[in-house]
């Protein structure tokens, strides 16, 4: 994607911290493997990159989209790859960075409502690639 054509104030960048069940972590690994490899392929996201921590049994996962249209589209394409990492996990914590449409916003308000997930907009910034 050009630079130039993105509109920086409509990113959306997810902070997703999941809490891998004991005993499936090998499983874990091998399910957020195949969901970025499909979408790094596929997908709509500038930026995926998921670290894990084993000993506390948690893994971070960062996704940057250029806007909420590709926060739906990789819904949409990566659902079937999302519920198979989810068999391994809970969502302890979900930070939504931006202003993300209704759409959105919809999707994420059990997690909102039930404070799993925060909203922070977007105050300033760039994009460097």
């Amino acid at each position: 994607m050009n630079s130039s054509l993105l509109k920086f104030d409509e990113m959306i960048l997810f902070r997703n911290t999941m809490r891998i069940t004991e005993g499936h972590l090998h499983a874990f690994k091998r399910a957020i493997i195949e969901a970025v490899e499909f979408v790094e392929k596929n997908g709509p996201q500038l930026m995926v990159q998921t670290f894990i921590d084993e000993q506390r049994m948690l893994a971070t996962s960062y996704q940057l989209y250029p806007d909420s249209e590709a926060v739906i589209e990789h819904w949409r394409l990566a659902d079937p790859y999302i519920a198979k990492v989810m068999e391994h996990c809970v969502v302890a914590e979900f930070q939504i960075h931006g202003d993300p449409s209704v759409a959105v916003l919809e999707r994420m308000r059990p997690m909102l409502d039930d404070g799993r997930a925060t909203l922070t907009p977007r105050l300033a910034g760039f994009l460097r690639l």
